[in-house]
């Protein structure tokens, strides 16, 4: 593949905070039109790297290509292509969700006559007609942060950037806004995602990267990560409730470790993201 079929490329990135190294020469490529998630433990550099690629923050070393623009030469049309979510809630509490819109599109600098038809395109499109004239205050937790995409995305960007986005949701508005992302997806947006949620970056992901202590360490498809370290996993649990997991490549031969186990429980399964993840990490993805 060609540099122009990846709209988000990094090359030897560089962020310091006074003496510590927060990014530590990451390499990075995300397809045009891929969801892309970034997995990693507290303090090992996702948001760092999520704050420089969408343009928030700036950095010490190596190059930065967000759709074709250099991020040392030419931000501001890097910028129009980009489209954030952070982690907390960046809507006006005090205004109704159609006055967040209008306020947005208004900072996006977008003619009257095409703000007014991209927002209606958007009540449209989300069905958020019966939320119009609702203060953000009293909207759910999921709702809050559906109009928050909804906003970031006025300006039709090529690339949005969700942090964590579905931190603090319950099951339910979690899922709804799994939907929201796909359906962003389907309408060629490339989406780039950090999350806690194994299970959701296995659900929603084209490509996932791991990062740990400022590098990324494995980047791959889901199964391709997962099977790196066998299709099948035996998780031998001692009477004292401590466990052990090891990966085989097919299930006749994890199932013949398994029989050859005498105490405590077995259990023979598909390997998982997660078990990738802690192999490589040493930890959970929350630590």
């Amino acid at each position: 593949m060609s540099d122009e079929d990846y709209i988000i490329i990094a090359e030897n990135l560089v962020k310091r905070y006074d003496q510590k190294v927060a990014l530590n020469g990451i390499d990075l490529k995300v397809k045009r039109g891929e969801i892309y998630g970034f997995l990693g433990p507290n303090g090992a550099g996702k948001t760092t790297a999520v704050r420089i690629l969408s343009t928030l923050t700036d950095f010490d070393g190596g190059t930065v290509i967000i759709n074709g623009h250099n991020l040392k030469k030419n931000i501001m049309k890097a910028k129009v292509s980009v489209g954030v979510i952070q982690q907390h809630i960046s809507l006006d509490k005090d205004l109704t969700v159609m006055e967040n819109m209008r306020h947005r599109a208004l900072m996006h600098q977008i003619p009257k006559n095409k703000r007014e038809e991209r927002i209606a395109e958007l009540i449209e499109y989300f069905s958020l007609d019966e939320y119009l004239d609702s203060k953000i205050d009293s909207l759910s937790g999921g709702w809050k942060k559906r109009v928050s995409i909804i906003c970031a995305i006025i300006h039709s960007p090529e690339i949005i950037f969700l942090d964590e986005p579905t931190v603090g949701l319950d099951i339910k508005a979690r899922r709804l806004l799994w939907e929201l992302i796909r359906l962003l997806n389907k309408d060629g947006t490339t989406v780039f995602l950090t999350t806690h949620y194994i299970e959701e970056a296995q659900a929603l992901c084209d490509r996932v990267g791991i990062i740990d202590n400022g590098k990324i360490i494995a980047d791959g498809t889901p199964s391709d990560l997962s099977e790196s370290l066998g299709k099948f996993t035996v998780v031998a649990t001692d009477p004292d409730g401590k466990s052990v997991y090891k990966y085989f490549p097919d299930r006749a031969s994890a199932s013949e470790y398994g029989n050859s186990m005498t105490n405590g429980e077995i259990l023979i399964r598909r390997t998982n993201l997660e078990d990738c993840f802690v192999e490589l990490t040493g930890r959970t993805v929350k630590n």
